[in-house]
């Protein structure tokens, strides 16, 4: 009997010590830049694995309704954290949003401009009198503008068309003669993957300064930085997790949402991805934020200069 009862107190003990862990879990929201791919790898795998939760946190992965609206969900305190893009990260601060940057998903550019390889366009240079299509208007003439003054030819020497989303299929069928806003993991392998050969030309290869594709931002005036810090262990382990296991990971990334995500352009994406993703989350080159934030200055995309050092707090 002696021997019973201490081994029920032993079990209540136990439980009671456990209660506090459960409500311990800190809940953190964070939206997506876009619907769930593989560009998303270490979020996914962080959230398969277990490491969110292994780090005290529950998070709840959303996709916007419009792709416009995270950075201003986390400005407005309706979400903690979300995806941007390095360029509009600091558009947005210099505009006034109240944001920072938390981590780097994604450390290297993935815009291209993007062309078939029939042996029409072998180099900028043959883009002068052609047509280029965009999705979305923007700073394109900063970029664009940049990567042809490269090569000899002012921005005025093409047609820029708005095209929206259908980049693929308007270089495919030669409505235009070049594409600008797909990424280089995903459309050289889609317009692969219908029989189309297709070659890219890269912006930080001409011109345009090397930047962080995607970053995670949150709320510069509320944001909590234990959580942030969990959440970056979180999707370092995942991340190398990922790159020492490409193959076993793919398998888990794919399980997430298995009618949407286990494709063949979705598994050609993610063997293009793995040496992209940012193996530091944490870490931070402030001269390589500034440099860009210059970029943008000198070509009048913004009109004030935030400092990096204001927006990038350390988390490491």
């Amino acid at each position: 009997m002696k021997t019973k009862i201490i081994l029920n107190t032993a079990v209540l003990m136990a439980l009671m010590l456990a209660l506090p862990a459960q409500a311990e879990m800190k809940k953190l929201t964070l939206m997506l830049d876009w619907f769930v791919n593989p560009n998303h790898g270490p979020v996914v795998i962080a959230q398969q694995r277990g490491y969110f939760k292994a780090q005290g946190l529950e998070v709840k992965i959303q996709e916007p309704a419009d792709p416009s609206m995270p950075p201003k969900l986390v400005a407005a305190g309706k979400v903690d954290l979300a995806i941007s893009y390095q360029p509009n990260l600091i558009m947005d601060v210099a505009a006034g949003l109240p944001l920072i940057r938390s981590a780097t998903l994604i450390a290297t550019p993935l815009n291209t401009l993007t062309v078939l390889d029939n042996n029409k366009i072998n180099k900028i240079a043959d883009l002068k009198g052609k047509k280029i299509g965009i999705s979305i208007a923007g700073n394109e003439e900063a970029t664009i503008g940049t990567m042809l003054k490269s090569q000899g030819v002012n921005y005025e020497d093409v047609e820029i068309i708005n095209i929206g989303w259908a980049l693929s299929a308007s270089l495919a069928s030669e409505k235009v003669d070049a594409t600008w806003g797909g990424f280089r993991n995903f459309e050289t392998n889609q317009l692969a993957l219908e029989g189309i050969k297709a070659k890219s030309f890269f912006p930080e290869e001409h011109g345009v300064p090397p930047y962080d594709e995607l970053v995670f931002v949150a709320n510069a005036n509320s944001y909590d930085k234990a959580a942030i810090q969990a959440f970056n262990k979180a999707l370092e382990q995942a991340t190398i997790y990922i790159v020492n296991h490409p193959q076993e990971s793919w398998k888990e990334f794919a399980a997430y949402a298995p009618d949407t995500l286990n494709n063949e352009l979705n598994k050609l994406a993610w063997n293009a991805t793995l040496t992209r993703f940012a193996l530091r989350p944490s870490a931070v080159d402030l001269k390589r934020y500034d440099d860009y934030a210059n970029f943008m200055y000198s070509q009048k995309i913004i009109s004030t200069l935030p400092k990096a050092q204001d927006y990038i707090p350390s988390f490491q």
